[in-house]
């Protein structure tokens, strides 16, 4: 039995692409900006070797497992993109982005095919949204909707004017309108509550694009194995792949469920978003709180990979950055960080600087055994097998 727990720290960048002027994000550097913060202490990563990759810190004497920093291939700087990058898929077009907002054409159809109107359509923070019209919405029942620098067609409604199943229907509604030219990575349910100043809920649903090709996920449940899916992945692949699927409530409940599949007998992969470090840290600029967070994951790493059995291999990585020190509340084109553990590979190999997220689902087929067919990335698994 051979397992794989590939962990996302969603957006734990490690510095600019050559490309990041393009999209704005020269000089975005998160785990740098994380350095500044008191609040880090990130030990077990280190002893990884997390400092070791290239331009991220001082190097240590025999890190504990092999380490690479990889290079995004895809056009985009987005989770859907990142993670069907990691996943062996490289999105060569850009998905559309609404920096003016939608067109009339697509909120007119929206608003007829729902039946409700619309407030907003505009670029906005999540936070300050609902902030600006959230009054308004409670007072009207309009949806709010609105984007940001990602493809992204976000609704966001309090709990109590607009119920759960409605907002997911409409959001729905707006995943089969959203298609072509405007198909969006992601249609985004936003739902909030309580009085102004409003607070969003755990109950966010993304509603995917799906891949245009198969991914590490679709081959490896083909082949008769295990493909579990932890917090964001069901959202994130729109389902598909997935032999078993957990939500989660923060990067705590997501770092406990992934903790109990090592109790689990399943053969095959175990694939983690833990999505606070992007969504309640990164987007909020807030250096220190994503500093601890970090911190945290650290500390269950450590209890972690202790207890991994003979034919584990645990990967972390990241699928794009959010560097929380600077002016802007988007992604950021960065680098991100690859570790690679297990009893069965080598300790301390520099597998250099990456062409592709691509080439750990590379790895991944080619340790569990899967053919990878039409999928990108180069494997690197015999360079750390013993």
């Amino acid at each position: 039995m051979k397992r794989v727990f590939l962990i996302v720290l969603d957006s734990l960048g490690i510095g600019e692409l050559p490309d990041a002027d393009k999209f704005g994000d020269k000089g975005s550097n998160t785990l740098k900006a994380l350095k500044t913060s008191k609040k880090l202490n990130i030990k077990t990563l280190e002893k990884f070797g997390v400092n070791n990759i290239s331009g991220v810190g001082d190097k240590i004497s025999n890190p504990i497992a092999s380490y690479a920093k990889m290079a995004e291939l895809s056009n985009g700087k987005d989770t859907t993109v990142g993670h069907y990058e990691i996943a062996g898929c490289v999105m060569q077009n850009a998905l559309p982005t609404y920096p003016n907002g939608f067109p009339n054409e697509i909120i007119s159809e929206f608003e007829r095919l729902t039946g409700k109107k619309t407030l907003c359509n505009k670029p906005y923070s999540g936070t300050e949204v609902i902030r600006d019209y959230g009054k308004q919405h409670i007072d009207s029942g309009d949806l709010i909707v609105y984007t940001s620098a990602d493809s992204v067609f976000q609704i966001a409604a309090h709990e109590s004017v607009v119920p759960i199943k409605d907002l997911y229907s409409y959001c729905e509604i707006a995943r089969k309108l959203l298609t072509g030219k405007h198909g969006v990575g992601r249609v985004i349910a936003r739902p909030f509550t309580g009085e102004y100043p409003f607070t969003r809920t755990a109950n966010r649903h993304d509603y995917s694009l799906e891949a245009p090709k198969p991914t590490m996920l679709d081959l490896i449940k083909a082949s008769g194995k295990n493909v579990i899916g932890v917090g964001k992945i069901n959202d994130i692949f729109a389902g598909r792949g997935l032999t078993e699927s957990t939500r989660i409530t923060s990067n705590e409940n997501g770092m406990q469920v992934t903790k109990g599949y090592l109790n689990k007998n399943f053969n095959g992969l175990c694939f983690v978003n833990l999505v606070d470090f992007d969504a309640v840290y990164g987007h909020r600029n807030d250096v220190d709180g994503y500093a601890n967070a970090l911190t945290e994951f650290d500390t269950w790493l450590s209890d972690f990979y202790v207890n991994l059995k003979p034919n584990d291999i645990l990967i972390i990585t990241a699928d794009h950055g959010c560097d929380p020190s600077t002016t802007s509340t988007d992604h950021s084109r960065e680098y991100t960080p690859m570790l690679i553990y297990g009893n069965n590979l080598k300790s301390g190999v520099d597998l250099g600087v990456r062409s592709s997220f691509a080439d750990i689902s590379a790895t991944v087929l080619e340790y569990l055994g899967v053919d990878k067919k039409e999928t990108d990335g180069e494997s690197f698994l015999s360079k750390v097998l013993k």
